[in-house]
């Protein structure tokens, strides 16, 4: 009986996992955690008539330029330029890492020797490549809230502050699902994203009209934040990991 021809194997290739591009991509994208230290000093300032609450207050209050009303609420952040300053730092970090966090490396959560498959079916490849363009996105939008604070009369902020959001939580959910079975915090990163996700859905059903919007809007940006950070470590303790293998290797062929 004849056989019918066997199809070829897929084409693949192995990704490099311990190189400074890689390295730096990895710390850019953790650099994100500088955020939490830079809204706690903001919000101790405050200095404004009543206490800045997490539950009630937004984020963009921080970075207001002006004190007085602004939009019904009254704020007052004289260290509004540290608050604007850690959003750009954060934006460009999210760019940055974006840009040099190479797609095959995603493809792998930076497992060193795994191949990334070209074609077949499943294009994980296709996937990285998503999740760095909506990270980038994401950044940009980050940027973008810095440099026009909520009260400089622009729509760019609001602008920003959805590019942020909605990319961000996306890129989560992308990144989430492409590590679930590579490391156990891929689940971790899935949730970060299920949660933002959900946060955004709801602000937009409700216009954020909550009794605590401030909690809702942290919902929405925390766990992109976090999720993003998370990645980072990941990253970066594999390719440091790698590095010094490599780097190991090389020391003992040196002897050799």
């Amino acid at each position: 009986m004849r056989s019918g021809p066997t199809s070829a194997p897929a084409a693949a290739y192995i990704p490099d996992t311990a190189s400074t591009r890689q390295y730096i991509g990895a710390w850019s994208v953790l650099s994100v955690l500088q955020y939490f230290a830079a809204e706690a000093a903001v919000i101790g300032a405050w200095a404004g008539p009543q206490p800045y609450d997490r539950r009630t207050g937004y984020i963009s209050d921080l970075g207001a330029v002006n004190c007085g009303i602004y939009d019904g609420r009254d704020v007052c952040s004289p260290l509004y330029w540290l608050m604007n300053t850690s959003f750009v730092v954060q934006g460009l970090g999210m760019f940055l890492g974006a840009l040099l966090l190479s797609s095959g490396l995603l493809c792998v959560a930076a497992r060193a020797g795994v191949r990334v498959p070209v074609g077949g079916r499943r294009k994980p490849r296709l996937a990285a490549i998503g999740m760095r363009v909506l990270t980038g996105t994401a950044g940009t939008g980050t940027v973008i809230v810095g440099l026009v604070p909520e009260d400089v009369g622009s729509a760019w902020h609001f602008a920003g502050a959805l590019m942020y959001f909605i990319a961000g939580a996306v890129a989560l959910l992308v990144l989430g699902i492409l590590w679930l079975d590579q490391t156990p915090l891929g689940w971790f990163i899935l949730v970060c994203g299920v949660v933002s996700a959900a946060a955004l859905v709801t602000g937009g059903l409700t216009r954020m009209d909550v009794p605590e919007p401030g909690t809702l809007e942290r919902l929405m940006g925390y766990p992109v934040t976090v999720g993003i950070a998370t990645a980072g470590l990941v990253i970066a303790q594999r390719v440091h990991r790698h590095r010094q293998e490599r780097r190991g290797l090389a020391t003992a062929g040196a002897r050799a």
